[in-house]
């Protein structure tokens, strides 16, 4: 219904303004990003998989997707510059777009918006070459364009191109982490609740449908860019067995009273070791330390293969108690680290190995703009902006008032809370090291709630006179 007086047309007016001013303050946040980080922020990792991009193998335990990508932006400008620019405009667009979500936008909204922008979170962390990054950033844009599909469901044709767009973002996130298949599962299941709304029969099939397209577009855009070299199941295997070597070894650290029956049987040499060397170099910390003793080192991997395994696997079920008295302290030192220095909160600069930066003709090191952006945010660094625990309370916060509106929309984000929620849980289980970006998604999917809600208040407006 068209505005009836001077006061319903000033309203829309402040409205229509604060959408332009919403949009030129994300636009502003990418140039600023970009502009503070190009061409990106490269630690080992980083530039190991852009070697492997360049040079189309696959050396490490990497996704291979990531590297592809790297190689693929590479090869049409060298370095990282358009990859991080390409990286990061998927986010911002993605949070652009979140105003037209919604029948007004509130002033509140850009303001919220202009600060959570400058965090270091959005900032700074949008130049880090990471897979963490991308991995956010794709769900994220995932889930929106569920919610422009829950918008336009009965428009028929109009759903299915942000349908696509999910598939398309959401199949590629799966690929950049082992526990991204929970993210597709949760999109799925806010794909079904769209759908409930013409009966339950269409929403299980919407949600069971969708789920299945996500594992199948998943594995054939994973086998496009398969490399030479890449064997991702060996990877997963050798992955999954670094986990059971720092739980058994954990257990140990925290009680010497653990029993060791079946290494004790198959490896009983690996089964003193631990007692003897290896609880003097756990560290809940993070895995890596198990590696500062060689001959502890050698002496894990060369236990008969399956015995590891069969050892973990006794310690969950025979003696849980020890298993979760590991698990928890190490999720500590993840979800609510006692010393967050200790857990690369953030990088800045380029290093990695130096063979790999010589052929890749990598400069070393880090430049005044560098040193300024971690000035910035070592100021945060010890505040709630750098605490994972913030972060899933304002998720919590956000899921609770979307499912008191319920708007169609609503409930794609809804579903994005709930992924990074569950995504920050699963840690629980697979947490090897405290690092801070491994739960970058359940930081920016917050972000992105609290914007979505900010945007557009759930209280409600005050009646106009009308004429």
């Amino acid at each position: 219904m068209p505005p009836t007086n001077r006061a319903e047309v000033a309203s829309q007016s402040r409205e229509t303004l604060a959408g332009a001013a919403f949009r030129w303050v994300v636009l502003g946040g990418l140039v600023l990003s970009l502009a503070a980080n190009l061409p990106g922020h490269m630690t080992f990792d980083s530039v190991v998989q852009l070697f492997e991009g360049r040079m189309g193998v696959h050396l490490s335990f990497n996704p291979p997707v990531m590297s592809w990508l790297l190689g693929r932006f590479d090869h049409i400008l060298p370095g990282t510059g358009l990859y991080v620019a390409a990286c990061a405009a998927v986010l911002f667009a993605s949070l652009a777009s979140l105003a037209a979500l919604r029948p007004r936008t509130s002033w509140i909204g850009v303001i919220l918006a202009l600060a959570l922008l400058l965090t270091p979170q959005v900032l700074l962390y949008q130049g880090i070459v990471w897979k963490d990054v991308l991995f956010a950033n794709l769900a994220i844009a995932g889930f929106v364009c569920l919610a422009y599909a829950a918008r336009d469901w009965t428009r028929g044709a109009a759903r299915l191109a942000p349908l696509a767009g999910a598939l398309l973002f959401l199949a590629v996130a799966g690929l950049v982490r082992q526990n991204g298949l929970l993210i597709q599962a949760l999109a799925a299941v806010a794909l079904g609740w769209t759908a409930w709304g013409r009966g339950w029969g269409r929403g299980v099939a919407w949600g069971v449908g969708g789920f299945v397209a996500l594992v199948l577009a998943s594995q054939a855009i994973g086998t496009a860019v398969e490399v030479k070299g890449a064997t991702q199941a060996g990877d997963l295997d050798r992955g999954l067995r670094v986990l059971q070597h720092y739980d058994i070894v954990g257990a140990v650290a925290h009680d010497p009273g653990v029993r060791l029956d079946v290494l004790e049987k198959a490896a009983p040499a690996t089964a003193a070791a631990i007692r003897s060397r290896g609880v003097k170099v756990y560290s809940p910390e993070r895995v890596d330390t198990l590696s500062d003793d060689p001959i502890f080192s050698r002496e894990l991997w060369q236990a008969p293969e399956g015995a590891a395994g069969a050892q973990w696997r006794s310690l969950i079920l025979h003696q849980p108690l020890a298993y979760l008295r590991e698990r928890i302290d190490v999720y500590r030192w993840l979800i609510a680290p006692p010393k967050i220095d200790r857990c690369l909160p953030y990088t800045i600069g380029v290093d990695g190995p130096p063979d790999k930066m010589d052929a890749l003709e990598l400069p070393h090191g880090w430049d005044p703009q560098d040193m300024a952006m971690a000035a910035y945010t070592q100021r945060f660094v010890h505040t709630p902006l750098f605490s994972h625990l913030s972060y899933a309370a304002a998720a919590s916060a956000v899921a609770l008032v979307l499912l008191l509106r319920r708007d169609p929309a609503d409930m794609a984000v809804v579903g994005l809370m709930l992924a990074g929620l569950g995504f920050a849980a699963s840690f629980f289980v697979m947490s090897i090291a405290c690092d801070y970006r491994y739960l970058y998604f359940l930081d920016l999917a917050a972000i992105t709630g609290v914007i979505y809600v900010a945007l557009d208040p759930p209280w409600p407006r005050r009646k106009r006179a009308r004429a």
